[in-house]
């Protein structure tokens, strides 16, 4: 089958985030923040969800559960799901892990604020590389612990890690959980092997859990092949790994993630700390299930048409934002974009791009944690033309501004 990547999907009336939550999450405003622009006026480059509709063999599985008429309490009972979760792992990572190691949780997000209430003591701390996904530091805030940051080298736009600063900051006593992000959001960089083995020596040196979250993947440009932190550690009883079909499907608000404990002694409280209490919502397991059964060719042709909007975005700030610092990321459908040459003097750069320009983009140290003052994240998981307007329009308030 030939899948569409350019059609445009009306969104509106749908309680989307992407839509209808962007004050709130981007600029912690209610209805009363006004733009120059009307809602439905903006190009929306934010969140880290896609406008491509979710694969029609995932819809198809949809509609037949729900022609089986109840949506009595459900949980995973039988092994479908990971026969077909795992031989998706084992195929494209050549990774593999025992069934019982496998949990869930409704998203990644709620895993961690659980596993850092569990696994970090009030005077003990965690660690992470800066920039980073802004929910690892609210999962610190959430339960009150300590978070540590060791901020990313940045060179041209290749971030790499700081091993000396992050080996020392490992090695604080206090120190007990590392949370990892590979591929890493929102630079977009597939950690090497080397670099993994070294975060991972660093960890068993020190004793310490790893949480790696890995959502995004299978997100990767063709070519590539992602390595679990699970292959790099195939005996450490430390390590979680969490996975999802939902960013790679964009079915995120299906609420429905997979948390790979290998511990016994962990997962037993991680299971009775469970708030829903094992139970699933059955239309999120029978999608998520097609996806790893049905859905390799789709992922394949995106994979295709998200290289080919990288590569237009990178034409297009070559020929006309020359002073934008960027590489093209080796993962995720988000560009990380240093704009701090182009507008000297500007702060807060999604504040200046929702009024100047009509372009809804996340950015900046508020955030993304930290060490990302300058920088904006772009999603391109959108129709070309879409990114292009939203493009011009930037590079045309980016002139008037230095006009």
């Amino acid at each position: 089958m030939k899948y569409d990547f350019n059609e445009r999907i009306d969104r509106t009336h749908t309680n989307a985030l992407n839509t209808d939550g962007f004050r709130g999450y981007i600029f912690h405003a209610g209805p009363e923040k006004k733009f120059p622009y009307a809602d439905d006026e903006f190009v929306r480059m934010w969140v880290a969800d896609m406008e491509f509709a979710t694969p029609p063999e995932i819809c198809d599985a949809i509609k037949e559960r729900v022609d089986r008429r109840i949506f009595g309490y459900t949980a995973v009972f039988d092994d479908s799901y990971y026969n077909a979760f795992s031989k998706w792992c084992k195929d494209r990572y050549d990774w593999s892990f025992a069934k019982e190691e496998l949990t869930f949780s409704t998203g990644i997000i709620p895993a961690l604020y659980q596993l850092v209430e569990t696994l970090v003591a009030p005077d003990e701390k965690l660690l992470i590389v800066s920039p980073a996904y802004g929910f690892f530091q609210h999962a610190a805030e959430y339960t009150d612990k300590n978070l540590v940051c060791s901020p990313l080298f940045r060179g041209e736009g290749h971030f790499t890690i700081d091993f000396d600063d992050f080996e020392k900051k490992a090695a604080d006593p206090k120190m007990k959980l590392m949370l990892w992000c590979n591929p890493h959001n929102p630079s977009g960089r597939m950690w090497t092997e080397e670099e993994l083995k070294r975060v991972a020596d660093i960890a068993v040196k020190n004793d310490l859990w790893l949480i790696s979250d890995e959502i995004h993947c299978d997100l990767i440009r063709k070519g590539q092949k992602h390595i679990p932190m699970g292959r790099i550690l195939p005996d450490y009883d430390k390590l979680i790994t969490c996975m999802s079909a939902s960013k790679t499907f964009n079915m995120a608000g299906l609420m429905f993630s997979d948390i790979i404990i290998r511990d016994k002694d962990l997962r037993e409280k991680f299971n009775d700390r469970d708030k829903n209490v094992g139970f699933v919502n059955p239309i999120s397991l029978a999608a998520h299930q097609a996806a790893y059964e049905k859905c390799g060719d789709w992922l394949s042709q995106l994979q295709d048409y998200l290289d080919d909007n990288f590569k237009f975005l990178d034409e297009f700030l070559k020929e006309n934002l020359p002073e934008a610092v960027y590489e093209t990321p080796e993962a995720t459908y988000l560009a990380w974009v240093d704009m701090s040459k182009c507008l000297p003097g500007v702060d807060d750069m999604p504040g200046f791009f929702a009024n100047n320009a009509g372009v809804l983009l996340e950015g900046g140290d508020s955030l993304f944690v930290g060490n990302a003052k300058g920088y904006v994240r772009l999603n391109l998981a959108m129709p070309r033309e879409i990114i292009k307007t939203g493009l011009e329009r930037m590079a045309e308030a980016i002139a008037k501004y230095n006009a």
